[in-house]
């Protein structure tokens, strides 16, 4: 991942760096690891009546000591979770938010403080030693992802710690380790806080058995759980936890932080606004990576043309060049492919205002759109994405890339 490498960026060398330049990354890069490196209520975008509500909970000494932050995805709960966690432990408080430069903030900043715990999905694969829990073996990743991107979502967590194919878990073992943490005496706060992200991941045994601590906690405890699905949470833990709703973002608090964190042009923020749709982890997404969508584009307008022609020699060797690029360019070239042919549906069935597209993808769907209707669009979308299955299961690229060329060729005709 790009981000996984900020800090030796200064270190590498000026091949490295002219990549990013080309790439036009490298003043985002930047400046979006030291925007989100910083975990403090006024670095987080929009969500002012929640900041309030958490701030004043503190101030009024009314903490619950089981609360479940829960919303769409990139809207900021865990950010949120860790914010309010270092306001609560903050020695030297401001008036709406933590000061940042006591030794509790700093601590927080780098999220090594000793009363802060974290539980997250993760599988028993990741652990290689007995006395070790999958969360303690994958905690140093854990807070590299917090520090690349607090808003990412469970699929990009699995593939950090190299489980994509599998299903994230909180077991029984994580909740015996929970138990015997939080019993413990806190070592420098007045709060042990425990953040657990996802809480929907939890199985019943492991559920079951932290009940009693959820329900009566050792003084001091503060459980924050973070859900996507509230409604797959058990509901004896849901029972005993405070609901707080976090809602999806306004487009100008993401125009308004991206625009302040991030030196782009004003079209690629709105861009990345508009593709966003309320989601703070896919504008940040559609910034980082515009270079490579950029190059998606380029290729699927060629690939579309090419079909419409169907030319048998053109797609041959627009399959070969595409054959030569692997097979994760690949499925994210079909993946681009399936976005836009939903956006394009969207338009030439009157509903552009829904579509979440860049202006030079809005500028050509213009035209495109009138060849994606309801004669063809499920068709071409199913052969879009059985050509994704078949090379992520290692099927010769250039025969599922020439055979789905042929057939949607045919199907934009209709």
């Amino acid at each position: 991942m790009l981000l996984g490498y900020f800090c030796v960026l200064s270190k590498t060398s000026s091949k490295v760096k002219k990549v990013f330049l080309y790439l036009d990354l490298l003043p985002v890069i930047w400046h979006e690891f030291l925007y989100i490196c910083r975990m403090r209520f006024q670095e987080i975008p929009g969500q002012k009546e929640i900041k309030e509500s958490l701030i004043r909970t503190a101030k009024e000494g009314r903490i619950s000591h089981a609360q479940l932050f829960y919303g769409p995805e990139g809207s900021g709960k865990l950010a949120l979770a860790i914010a309010y966690a270092q306001y609560i432990s903050c020695t030297g408080r401001l008036e709406e938010d933590s000061c940042g430069t006591c030794p509790s903030c700093v601590k927080y900043a780098k999220l090594v403080h000793p009363d802060l715990h974290f539980v997250f999905p993760a599988t028993a694969a990741s652990s290689t030693k007995s006395d070790e829990t999958p969360v303690e073996k994958a905690l140093e990743r854990w807070r590299e992802m917090i520090i690349e991107n607090p808003y990412f979502d469970q699929y990009q967590w699995y593939d950090k710690i190299g489980i994509e194919n599998k299903q994230g878990l909180i077991g029984v073992k994580e909740s015996v380790d929970i138990i015997r943490k939080l019993n413990l005496k806190s070592f420098e706060s007045d709060f042990k806080i425990l953040i657990m992200w996802l809480p929907e991941r939890m199985n019943a045994t492991a559920a079951n058995k932290l009940l009693k601590m959820v329900e009566e906690p050792p003084p001091g405890t503060v459980f924050l759980l973070v859900s996507e699905v509230p409604g797959e949470v058990l509901p004896t833990i849901l029972s005993r936890a405070q609901m707080i709703k976090i809602p999806r973002l306004e487009d100008e608090d993401i125009r308004k932080s991206l625009k302040e964190r991030v030196e782009v042009s004003d079209e690629a923020v709105e861009d990345a606004v508009n593709m966003a749709d309320g989601n703070f982890n896919k504008a940040f997404s559609a910034l980082r990576e515009e270079g490579f969508n950029r190059e998606n584009f380029d290729q699927f307008v060629s690939f579309m043309r090419i079909c419409f022609a169907y030319s048998m020699v053109d797609l041959t060797e627009w399959v070969d060049e595409m054959a030569k690029s692997g097979r994760e360019k690949q499925k994210m070239f079909l993946s681009y492919g399936l976005r836009i042919i939903r956006e394009n549906f969207l338009v030439n069935t009157g509903h552009s205002g829904i579509s979440h597209m860049t202006k030079y993808e809005r500028d050509w769907s213009l035209k495109f759109s009138k060849f994606v209707n309801g004669k063809n669009v499920y068709d071409i979308y199913e052969e879009l994405n059985l050509a994704y299955n078949h090379i992520s299961a290692n099927a010769n690229a250039k025969i599922v890339l020439l055979d789905a060329g042929l057939k949607i060729g045919r199907m934009l005709k209709r």
